[in-house]
């Protein structure tokens, strides 16, 4: 797997992720506010994507805000066939060693406890692995599903 900055090319690969996960996070595809964040994420240099040498497709990718002190994982999504193979925590982990300096705080927006992509994505047992907390409510996702912050705190 390699783990790369994200170029204008990538583009036709995060909306083919976005349209897996649109089910948890309302409409992204089709929608020209999704495409322009991607866009300037990928010219600020604040994209990663994952990919395999012998595949054009992406395995995940990941928008991320590198003003310290407090980032933001603003997007993380890994695809269907390559969930579960460390994909989403490589991101991560290279988004961290290349933006994250200490003292400094990493925040992300996920699922509430009760909404039914909690269970089904995985996604707040990956945060907890990663050493990130749940804290405060935030505001409904798109989709009306509830959300919640998670924050991780790096010395």
């Amino acid at each position: 797997m390699i783990i790369r900055t994200a170029r204008e090319q990538d583009l036709p690969g995060f909306l083919g992720l976005a349209a897996q996960v649109e089910h948890w996070f309302g409409p992204m595809v089709a929608d020209p506010g999704f495409t322009r964040a991607v866009r300037q994420s990928i010219g600020a240099g604040t994209a990663l994507v994952a990919s395999e040498e012998s595949s054009s497709g992406l395995l995940g990718a990941v928008l991320f805000g590198a003003p310290p002190p407090v980032h933001h994982v603003h997007w993380l999504v890994v695809s269907d066939g390559a969930r579960g193979r460390g994909v989403g925590s490589a991101l991560l982990s290279d988004a961290f060693r290349r933006w994250v300096r200490g003292p400094a705080t990493v925040e992300v927006v996920t699922f509430g406890a009760d909404h039914p992509g909690a269970v089904a994505s995985g996604a707040r047992v990956f945060y907890e692995r990663l050493g990130f907390t749940p804290a405060e409510p935030a505001a409904p996702g798109p989709e009306g599903g509830s959300r919640q912050v998670y924050r991780r705190h790096v010395a």
